[in-house]
């Protein structure tokens, strides 16, 4: 009892605090925000950059930059913004010697961090989910895709996003319900009073992540059949066959595969990045209050949600494409020794029935 009643003190106490604690270091939060900001800028000038060759490339043909580019371009445009938005307030708390709770009247610093943290955390996630679904309808419904999936659609995705995102996280505002400080101060989020809401954001977040991973599950099925059909096609042309096509067209569907490969490695390490910086935000919210608090899982659930979006641009950052194509050889090396060692054999084979059959 006499546990549970001191839990309660020290809660009201991190939730009420006004100045902070003598000894509190702004560095982890500074060294955050500079990597935030300069991974953002690197890896939209990189964007930049591949809009401008691809554009150039495709200026004489018809072609432009592909709709995954241009919802990556929109993930760290989204995690840029949740960077510059969110960051500064914890700056200015350092500086002033104050919480979140007291930089202003009525709670609104605190408040715009909480929104702030819910939104683009959830932003980001309905974003991977996009980039997963437009992999997945390219891979497995080309013709669904070429029909009904434009660039202007992809343009039209961020605003989507940003709407659902403001309505759900507005939901606690509309029902009047304040959010909760953290200790040391600097941080606010949604409060286990509202474990219903909490629970919700949560399981919303969790879903997302399985569906991702469904998409890209299934998005490695489909490449996985189209390189077996480059493979059976690499015998040559059959007997009484043209001789002028097939050539194109197992260059063309071995870059294909290449270039989904590399998307697809992109996307399943940005998505893993964020699974894991949501899980303990995911285990945060189904805990006890008072075992969280106990454990600290509260304030360390808020870092990892938050290290998300420092961490996706410098991941696109340093999977450059020669990075990519080193990261598919390794993977798929021992698979392409087997996969050449049977075609041969097999081409072998075909080529002696067909001698035989000339004879």
């Amino acid at each position: 009892m006499g546990n549970t009643s001191s839990e309660s003190r020290r809660r009201e106490s991190c939730d009420t605090r006004e100045w902070l604690l003598s000894g509190e270091s702004p560095a982890i939060s500074s060294v955050m925000f500079s990597a935030g900001v300069l991974g953002n800028l690197i890896a939209l000038a990189l964007l930049a950059r591949r809009w401008r060759g691809d554009l150039g490339r495709g200026a004489g043909h018809g072609n432009s930059i592909s709709l995954f580019h241009v919802l990556v371009t929109e993930l760290v445009f989204t995690d840029l913004l949740g960077t510059c938005f969110i960051s500064p307030v914890v700056l200015a708390s350092y500086a002033r010697n104050q919480t979140l709770v007291a930089l202003a009247p009525q709670r609104r610093v605190c408040t715009y961090f909480a929104f702030s943290m819910t939104f683009f955390s959830l932003a980001t996630m309905l974003m991977l989910f996009a980039m997963a679904l437009e992999r997945y309808l390219a891979i497995g419904h080309p013709y669904f895709y070429q029909r009904w999936i434009t660039h202007r659609g992809g343009l039209a995705v961020l605003p989507a996003i940003y709407t659902v995102s403001l309505l759900f996280c507005s939901l606690p505002l509309l029902d009047h319900q304040d959010y909760v400080q953290y200790c040391p101060g600097t941080w606010c989020f949604i409060g286990h009073e509202q474990s219903t809401y909490l629970r919700l954001y949560a399981t919303l977040l969790l879903l997302l992540i399985i569906a991702v991973l469904a998409c890209n599950f299934s998005v490695i099925l489909n490449l996985i059949r189209m390189h077996r059909r480059g493979r059976n096609s690499r015998c040559g042309p059959s007997l009484g066959s043209s001789r002028a096509g097939p050539g194109s067209r197992r260059r063309g569907e071995r870059v294909s595969v290449a270039e989904e490969m590399d998307h697809l490695i992109l996307l399943a390490i940005m998505t893993i990045t964020f699974a894991v910086c949501s899980l303990p935000f995911t285990i945060f919210a189904y805990m006890n209050e008072t075992f969280s608090r106990e454990e600290k899982w509260d304030l360390q659930a808020l870092r990892f949600l938050s290290i998300n979006s420092i961490i996706d641009p410098w991941v696109f950052a340093i999977l450059r494409p020669p990075v990519l194509r080193l990261m598919r050889s390794v993977l798929c090396c021992r698979a392409s020794l087997r996969t050449q060692d049977a075609t041969l054999t097999s081409c072998s084979t075909h080529s002696n029935a067909s001698k035989s059959a000339d004879l």
